[in-house]
């Protein structure tokens, strides 16, 4: 049927999608598995202008993004952080709140956030 949106298939297609973000989201991270995801190599090109939730790290959502200035996917970088519920300070969830550059056209802007502190402790929670 020509001008149906949502087909059955594509709507199976978006229910699995949604579940496998919803899984992400929810899924737990120990300071082990932190350390190992910033550990790993990452493509600058794929990655360039992203943002891929990681889980939870002590129940608060762990994302890294990965923003790029002028010179992409070269200058992309890789952030590793919390993402804090409203009214939650940094503090509260164990963080360190550090201020970083973050590639705006050809200038680097600082940016403050909040990181896990097992990343801080060991230099991963940003990364060229």
């Amino acid at each position: 049927m020509a001008g149906r949106l949502l087909t059955p298939r594509l709507a199976v297609a978006l229910l699995l999608c949604s579940a496998a973000v919803a899984a992400s989201a929810a899924t737990p991270l120990d300071d082990a598995a932190l350390r190992a995801y910033a550990s790993r190599p990452w493509d600058k090109a794929t990655l360039m202008n992203t943002t891929v939730q990681l889980g939870r790290h002590h129940g608060t959502m762990v994302v890294a993004e990965f923003p790029c200035g002028d010179v992409c996917p070269q200058y992309t970088l890789r952030i590793i952080h919390y993402v804090l519920p409203a009214g939650v300070d940094c503090r509260q969830v164990g963080g360190v709140e550090r201020s970083v550059g973050i590639p705006m056209a050809i200038a680097l802007l600082p940016k403050r956030f909040c990181f896990p502190r097992v990343l801080v402790d060991s230099g991963q929670f940003y990364s060229h």
